[in-house]
């Protein structure tokens, strides 16, 4: 039965038009959230995630009761990855508070029922509206200052784009272009968003086409406006979206999350630091490896290597990754059916399902990828994992980066021993 309403939720969604819930995606989430006046509730979610089939109920009675006075919206995080990947969603259910300035919401960390939230919002409000009085509370989506789009010349261009290996959306206008001067305040308010939701990673900025005609030609600029991308170590391309705000943030934000830092590879220090990354993420895939003794700082460091580079490919799936040394926590290798022999090892545990696959291939990039795109599929075997829940964890030290050292014994003064006498007593 658990499975039937999984299966519900992953094909119809958490919410429907007969609730007052608005079902929120990239290519609305511009027009209704962030150009608007209004305080919004967003609630990040996964259909796979218990926690967040528990709050639906909660969720749209909120929505019901703050109807016409605080907008109450959901994501399909696990659907539209881009959107929640703009707003830093590492884990579901998570809802933020999109207020004054919608390009910087608040995290909600109050509690999960419909009375709570409610409470929650209405504080948030009555913020808002004291802000309004004082005039220190902006309004809603207005437009963008141009101070946020560069100016590209001839002589920066190089420095500012091409050699800073961040991404860069570049248009190439003429003053008197009439279709430029429509899309100047568009792009402005494209940078000022851009801008703040990819903390400075992408950027907008303009040519003068009349005054730089070596970029121009360059870059063989016919008509007005041209927009370019511009990617590290890669030919521009043209950017063929539409000429709206909202269309060149989607496509911006777009650009963000194919270039983001992978997540973090964390060592399996404690209790918490399993617990958090396997219960936040749909997979958590884990790698025990050899004893420091067997590998040195080396081989562990080309181990995790390995790791950093699937976490890198695989980044846009959200899963945690994590690694321990080979006896450091039995319980968990015991759990996984790794101990003893065998390192390095590598599982991916689904905390919902309390299920686990092992690594049967080799633990080089080749093996990992192949590996990983079977679960990602749903294929290779799966098993559930011993005793049906998380083991214990024992707390341990980091690793300290350096090679092992062979633990101390007391040096012991032999010359007192007579070894000749004792020796000659055993001879047969």
């Amino acid at each position: 039965s658990d499975l039937l309403v999984l299966y519900w939720f992953v094909v119809n969604g958490f919410y429907s038009a007969a609730d007052d819930v608005v079902e929120l995606n990239p290519s609305n989430f511009n027009r209704e959230v962030l150009q608007s006046d209004s305080l919004w509730l967003i609630e990040f979610y996964a259909p796979w995630c218990g926690h967040c089939q528990s709050l639906t109920a909660d969720w749209k009675k909120t929505a019901t009761a703050l109807k016409g006075i605080v907008k109450v919206g959901a994501v399909d995080a696990d659907q539209h990855k881009s959107l929640g990947g703009q707003y830093g969603v590492r884990g579901f259910p998570s809802i933020k508070i999109f207020g004054a300035n919608k390009n910087k919401p608040d995290d909600y960390q109050g509690g999960r029922s419909s009375q709570a939230i409610v409470d929650g919002a209405l504080n948030t409000l009555r913020t808002l509206v004291k802000d309004r009085m004082s005039g220190s509370g902006g309004g809603g989506g207005g437009g963008g200052s141009k101070k946020n789009v560069v100016e590209l010349t001839d002589d920066n261009f190089d420095r500012l784009v091409l050699d800073s290996g961040e991404v860069w959306l570049v248009e190439f206008f003429a003053p008197w272009c009439g279709h430029c001067k429509s899309l100047e305040p568009e792009w402005a308010a494209a940078a000022s968003a851009v801008k703040e939701q990819t903390k400075d990673k992408v950027h907008l900025g303009a040519v003068d086409a009349t005054v730089h005609q070596g970029l121009a030609s360059r870059y063989g600029i016919r008509g007005f406006p041209t927009i370019k991308i511009f990617k590290k170590g890669e030919e521009p391309e043209d950017y063929q979206g539409g000429r709206i705000r909202g269309d060149i943030i989607a496509r911006a934000l777009d650009l963000f999350s194919d270039n983001a830092a992978p997540p973090e590879l964390l060592e399996i220090l404690n209790a918490d630091v399993l617990k958090k990354t396997c219960e936040d993420y749909q997979l958590c895939v884990i790698a025990v490896l050899p004893h420091i003794l067997d590998t040195g700082a080396a081989g562990r460091n080309s181990y995790l290597e390995v790791m950093m580079k699937m976490a890198e490919k695989y980044k846009k799936k959200m899963w945690g990754w994590l690694w321990t040394e080979a006896g450091a926590q039995m319980e968990l290798e015991a759990s996984l059916g790794i101990g003893g022999f065998g390192y390095p090892a590598m599982t991916a545990i689904n905390a919902r399902k309390m299920k686990f696959a092992l690594l049967k291939g080799s633990f080089s990039e080749t093996g990992i990828h192949e590996f990983l795109r079977d679960l990602s599929v749903g294929r290779g075997s799966t098993a559930t994992v011993g005793g049906g829940a998380l083991p214990k964890i024992n707390s341990v030290d980091a690793w300290d980066g350096k090679d092992g050292e062979l633990p101390v014994v007391d040096d012991y003064d032999l010359s007192d021993v007579d070894l000749d006498d004792d020796i000659g007593k055993e001879e047969l």
